[in-house]
């Protein structure tokens, strides 16, 4: 059923009327076979796609529509220009589906309405569509005698493993995203690669990536979902997702079962940045005198995340002079790191507070003596601010025994799906949109 929810909205159902009469009235010369359920709603969803307005009303006008705080879902319908007695019997056709008592604020949905020639007479409401789940919705719609109709539609859903290889154009999260890559999946690459690589300084145009993933997609194209990150490859270096025994979550490891998890990530920003200043002696931008510059900066754009390069405990979470939102985190070994001109913490970010590697902690800012949006970056040995890029990175460990033949095996299928360009195999989707209830069937319910 392919269908844009807009032009079925805009639906008359004259054309429905008389579509379902030569389907259920087929000439005496030559029967016609019965119609599955699934091909009346097609040709339904046809019927109503190239339908007009009924006689003395205006072409029907596509009105989006959304629940307010405090407002009912007829209250809602109402605010379309349609009179209470009509938006009180568009409710009561939808209740037949649902229970609109608990359709809550925010909840989206649209409309069709036509209004009268000339402007004398009330509007009517032609069509009205709600999503009602990741592959269904409900359609409300009139039939020849102007009566409400309301049928439930459902799109067939696959599960696809996707196989997604490109060469960088721009960035690789641009490119990513482009090449039709979520956030989610956009940003669990960018925490993998950052444990090995400097996303700003060691990735070049033309550099080939590769991501592997799962998700649900509909008949139309539409994805609903979106699972896990299985591979992800970049310049030639290949990260595989696997769950060792007894680990609390799924890591990543080499094609060699090493785990890629680094003591310390190589920078504490994954993208959109430059470095501005590097650690050593400069002359300060604001007052103009030459002296040491005890950290790295980086020039990112206002709201930038930044993640904790390493496990560790919150130190400081306050202002500080210069530095102004200033952030310590106290790591293992003696290292701690700084973060300075932040323009706020992530959410529960406060002293005592633990940490765990690629945690947004907080965000870029141009808090304190700053000229413009960066971050200031320090780390600290045994109390004595060290140049960053002078940290030795020790990489994890490897797995053994059944860990590591479990992992092979993983890692196998991974490439038998990589080397077939993908996989796909049908689900059934059965959730409901959030807000919405199933009330009981009722006799009237097509």
């Amino acid at each position: 059923m392919r269908f844009a929810p807009h032009l079925l909205t805009a639906a008359a159902a004259l054309t429905v009327a008389t579509l379902a009469g030569r389907v259920y009235q087929p000439a005496q010369a030559e029967p016609v076979p019965e119609l599955t359920a699934q091909q009346i709603a097609v040709l339904e969803a046809q019927a109503f796609a190239a339908a007009g307005a009924p006689a003395g009303l205006t072409a029907p006008e596509a009105i989006p529509v959304q629940i307010r705080r405090g407002e009912t879902f007829e209250q809602a319908v109402q605010r379309t220009g349609i009179s209470g007695a009509e938006a009180q019997a568009v409710a009561a056709t939808v209740s037949n589906a649902y229970d609109v008592s608990q359709m809550q604020a925010g909840l989206r949905f649209e409309t069709a309405i036509a209004r009268p020639r000339g402007g004398l007479g009330e509007a009517r409401l032609i069509g009205l569509t709600m999503r009602t789940g990741p592959a269904s919705q409900l359609t409300v719609s009139r039939s020849f005698d102007g009566a409400l109709r309301l049928r439930e539609l459902e799109e067939r859903v696959t599960e696809e493993t996707v196989v997604l290889t490109s060469e960088v154009r721009g960035s690789l999260s641009a490119t990513a995203q482009r090449m039709g890559a979520d956030a989610a999946i956009r940003r669990a690459a960018t925490r993998i690669f950052g444990h090995r690589f400097d996303l700003q300084r060691d990735i070049r145009a033309s550099d080939e990536f590769t991501l592997v993933y799962d998700r649900k997609v509909t008949e139309n194209g539409r994805t609903v979902d979106t699972g896990d990150l299985l591979y992800a490859e970049l310049k030639g270096v290949a990260f595989y997702r696997y769950t060792p025994a007894g680990a609390r979550e799924p890591q990543y490891f080499d094609a060699s079962g090493k785990n890629i998890r680094s003591s310390m990530m190589r920078t504490p920003l994954l993208r959109g940045f430059r470095v501005s200043s590097s650690f050593g002696v400069r002359t300060h931008p604001i007052s103009g005198f030459r002296r040491m510059h005890q950290g790295i900066d980086f020039a990112a754009a206002t709201g930038t995340p930044i993640v904790a390069p390493a496990d560790g405990v919150v130190v400081e979470a306050r202002r500080w002079g210069g530095y102004g939102n200033w952030l310590r985190i106290r790591h293992a070994n003696g290292l701690e790191s700084g973060y300075g001109h932040l323009s706020r913490y992530a959410s529960g970010i406060r002293a005592g507070q633990r940490v765990t590697q690629g945690q947004v902690v907080a965000y870029v800012g141009s808090t304190g003596a700053s000229t413009g949006p960066h971050l200031h970056y320090e780390i600290w040995r045994n109390g004595q601010r060290i140049n960053p890029t002078s940290i030795r990175v020790d990489v994890g460990t490897e797995l053994t025994g059944a860990d590591l033949a479990g992992f092979r095996a993983e890692k196998a299928r991974i490439d038998r799906i990589i080397a077939a360009g993908g996989q796909r195999r049908p689900v059934v989707m059965q959730a409901s949109a959030p807000g919405l209830r199933p009330a009981a069937p009722a006799a009237t319910r097509s």
